[in-house]
């Protein structure tokens, strides 16, 4: 029998039908992580970061069975118009980074794709226990997300929320 990794990864990738550039203008606007989550999953904002560039920081009580956990993040490797990561500084994980990027596919499409890197509490005994869960909830929350933003940008969504 192998061992349990304590070190989780997941990936969600899309083709979405904007450039990256207008991609990458809409989940840096103000209400972007409102807007991505889902109604089945809500999280108050506590504090919001004024922006995603390197060291702008927010924090989110997210639902964690009848409690609310206190998550608070940090946005590092800014690169406009291709990618941020959000990594986490204290909150319901061992470890959380999640880098967004936004790759040019043609000249009005991109992928979007989002990695995340995170540990569990309680290191490969949480994995085994948590695990599967976690993955479940995090594809059908990118589902939810991807589909937004696929959504946005096929109706001009986008375009009104940047003026």
């Amino acid at each position: 029998m192998s061992a349990i990794s304590a070190k989780l990864h997941f990936v969600a990738r899309s083709r979405i039908a904007a450039s990256a550039d207008a991609l990458f203008r809409w989940h840096a606007e103000p209400g972007a992580l409102e807007r991505l989550t889902p109604p089945w999953d809500p999280i108050e904002v506590v504090t919001r970061s004024p922006g995603i560039r390197d060291g702008e920081r927010g924090a989110i009580r997210v639902p964690f069975g009848p409690f609310r956990l206190l998550w608070v993040f940090e946005h590092r490797d800014y690169i406009e118009g291709r990618q941020f990561r959000d990594v986490q500084l204290s909150g319901p994980f061992r470890r959380w980074e999640h880098t967004h990027r936004f790759t040019p596919d043609g000249v009005d499409a991109c992928i979007l794709e989002d990695q995340i890197d995170y540990e569990l509490p309680l290191g490969a005994l949480g994995s085994f226990f948590a695990g599967s869960f976690i993955h479940r909830k995090l594809e059908k929350l990118f589902a939810h997300r991807h589909k937004i933003t696929a959504e946005a940008m096929a109706t001009g969504q986008a375009a009104r929320t940047l003026e």
